[in-house]
């Protein structure tokens, strides 16, 4: 009987903590991306990406470096897609004309040296 008793505490112990744990990759946002592993959704590849995986990143001037953007342009150039770490999601900065410029809403994105660029937020560098 003392057994039984044991056994069943047991069991019913253990499906109470089995509830309680969350499970990981069960976070899907609305485009089905899994947070917890990084993901978020890209508007201008249309699909789930890492943003630390993306090619082109800049480091955070006014910190060591410890904040990374992403940056990631349409095929044509014309839209430059910008993960930075105080917006929620991206901002799709875009290019007029043959301007070497994306902008948008105090946002401007400018070729910096020879294969780099630089943000700016209302003519302040934030990330190069």
């Amino acid at each position: 009987m003392k057994k039984t008793i044991l056994l069943s505490t047991m069991f019913l112990g253990s499906l109470v903590f089995a509830q309680e744990m969350t499970i990981k990759g069960g976070d899907r946002d609305a485009h089905g991306c899994i947070g917890s592993a990084g993901y978020t959704y890209s508007q201008i590849k249309k699909d789930c990406v890492r943003t630390f995986e993306e090619k082109i990143k800049l480091k955070e001037v006014s910190s060591d470096g410890g904040y990374i953007a992403a940056v990631i342009f349409s095929k044509d150039k014309k839209k430059a897609e910008v993960f930075v770490k105080d917006t929620e999601g991206s901002i799709i900065l875009t290019r007029a004309g043959k301007a070497k410029a994306w902008k948008k809403d105090g946002y401007v994105l400018v070729p910096f040296k020879k294969s780099g660029y630089q943000l700016k937020k209302n003519n302040v560098v934030i990330y190069q």
